[in-house]
Parts: structure tokens; C-alpha cells; sequence
């Protein structure tokens, strides 16, 4: 069994796995990667992660501990005991947790990448300076191809009795509009997403553009400006009620879109503050610190948690 202030952490991704191991004081003492080759069906997704942790476990010459921290897309449900709404779609349905416990031969605490993702920037990241108490809550928002978020408060990801706490992007935002993969129609995600912005910005100029490109059209592109105020707009009347029920002591985003300099400009600092009962932003908007590494740390961090209330 590896030392007990040691953390290993896999992030489960569509394109690669991840994998991390983490020390007494944060420090990262390995990461590596490897394919995730999602075509080649579930069997072969965890064999990969089996040969990812042989890796690890031979280049810190350490064996392979009896607890590993995973992230993933979609969640768990406790319940049915099976995987839903994972964009890797093969894990649908698929009882993760007892699969990988099988073939690593450990138990593993899964988390949802975006309660990873909160997680990390939290306690290692952007939000750790207003983590200064055991009440401290954090927001985490997911804005990119997809929308979501996590909730962080006492130092851990809360779950909530669904197992979807911090999942804002499937609020109705917009009645009657476009629909969603989820069944609704006008959620959250289906207006300020990535994919959503730039179908926006298509319907206005008839052109193509990533949504980066976009942000940095010059002014005189009406239809870039206008898909930027729509989304400073909608972010606004879609965070504003979040905080007004959760009033964390910091959000952060990530994602795609949270690279946009607009969402931390006065303008949409205002915006925000059209929806708050309080009248004013006192909440600071943060840019994340730890860029692709917040889910494979969060999932390490998972790890940690999971083993200080169940050693």
C-alpha cells in the first residue's frame, strides 16, 4: 500500500486517460497519459486504464494502492448502480465503479469531471484563497462544448440527493426554445455552450467561425457583437439565480467559453448583478489556474476526500 499523504487520480476522458499521483503538499510526483480509444468498445476502455496504472506503478516503483480516485463524464447513479449521461457513450449503463474494481483489483470512488474540475480549482487552483473555513463554498462552471458545474463546500464535491448537485446547464433558460439532448427545451446549455454561440453567430453573418475567432472579430462585426452580449446576457440571467440560492464565496469557470475575456469585464460583472436579490456582485468571477490538469488533480483530491471519511 502506498504511503497515506500519496493520492492517485485517473481522469477518464473521450479522447485520453489520465493519470496523476499527488504528495503531502500537493506536489504532482508523476503524470501521464494514454489514448482512451473509446471505439474499441467498454472492455477495452478499462484495460487501458489497467495499463496506465501499471505504468505509473512501475515508474514510481510503488505498487498500485487499494484506492483510486476516477473522474469521468456523466455520473454515477447509486441507485441503478449503472453510468448515465456520458458523452464516451459506451459507460452508459455500465456499473463503472464494480467493473474497474475487478480488474485493478482496488476500490475506486468515481466522480463527475466537472465536480473534479471544482474540486481541484478549490483546493489547488483559483478559488483556494477563499477556501478559508470548513463552511467556504466554491462554484465551479463548466461552459464549453457542453455546460455543467460542481459544487465544493467543506472541502469536498456535494452530491446531492440526485447525484446532480452543480448541474446548472439543464435549467430552462429560455422557454419553448431550442431543444436539448436532454429532453427539454431552451436549457442553459443549448444558448450559452460553445456549439450553441456559434450556431448563434451562423444564423446572424451565414459564416462558420469558432467561437474564439468570433471574440476576437473587431468591432465593426455586428453579428460577433451581438453573440458576445447574448452571452454575457444569458450568463448573467442564468448564474444569477445560482448564486442567489448558493451565495458561494467564489466561482470559477472552465471550459472552452470561460477563456472568453469578455465574461470577466464589467459588462458582464453587470449582468450578473440584474439577477442578484443582494444588488451588487460581491463574488469574484475567476479565470481557473490549472488548465487541463484540474480534472486529473480533482480526481486525485477525490481520492483523498473519499479516504478521510472512509479509511
Amino acid at each position: 500500500m502506498e504511503p497515506p499523504e500519496q493520492y492517485w487520480g485517473i481522469d477518464l476522458g473521450g479522447t485520453k486517460i489520465e493519470a496523476t499521483v499527488i504528495g503531502p503538499e500537493m506536489e504532482e510526483l508523476i503524470r501521464m497519459r494514454i489514448p482512451t480509444e473509446a471505439d474499441r468498445g467498454y472492455e477495452h476502455i478499462l484495460l487501458c486504464v489497467r495499463e496506465l496504472l501499471d505504468r505509473v506503478s512501475g515508474r514510481l516503483g510503488l505498487p498500485v494502492p487499494d484506492l483510486i480516485g476516477i473522474g469521468t463524464p456523466g455520473r454515477y447513479d447509486e441507485g441503478s448502480r449503472a453510468m448515465k449521461n456520458s458523452n464516451t457513450v459506451s459507460l452508459n449503463g455500465r456499473d463503472l465503479p464494480a467493473d474497474l474494481n475487478e480488474v485493478l483489483g482496488c476500490r475506486v470512488a468515481i466522480e463527475n469531471d466537472a465536480n473534479c474540475f471544482a474540486l481541484a480549482e478549490s483546493l489547488h487552483g483559483a478559488a483556494a484563497p477563499f477556501m478559508q473555513s470548513s463552511s467556504s463554498c466554491v462554484f465551479g462552471i463548466i461552459l464549453g462544448t457542453g455546460t455543467g458545474g460542481g459544487i465544493v463546500a467543506g472541502g469536498m464535491a456535494r452530491k446531492g440527493a440526485h447525484g446532480i448537485a452543480g448541474e446548472w446547464g439543464h435549467n430552462v433558460l429560455i422557454p419553448d426554445g431550442d431543444p436539448c439532448y436532454c429532453g427539454r427545451r431552451g436549457c442553459v446549455e443549448t444558448v450559452i455552450s460553445g456549439p450553441a454561440l456559434e450556431r448563434w453567430y451562423y444564423g446572424l453573418s451565414g459564416v462558420e467561425l469558432p467561437l474564439e475567432e468570433i471574440a476576437r472579430r473587431p468591432s465593426s462585426d455586428l453579428a460577433a457583437r451581438q453573440t458576445i452580449g447574448r452571452l454575457l446576457q444569458q450568463f448573467g440571467r442564468a448564474l444569477g439565480p445560482v448564486l442567489n440560492i448558493l451565495d458561494p464565496d467564489a466561482c470559477v469557470i472552465g471550459g472552452g467559453v470561460g477563456n472568453i475575456d469578455a465574461l470577466y469585464s464589467e459588462a458582464a460583472l453587470l449582468e450578473i448583478e440584474r439577477h442578484l436579490f443582494s444588488g451588487r456582485l460581491e463574488i469574484p468571477i475567476l479565470r481557473p489556474e490549472l488548465g487541463d490538469s484540474a480534472g486529473v488533480i480533482g480526481a486525485a483530491l477525490t481520492a483523498k476526500a473519499y479516504r478521510n471519511i472512509q479509511p
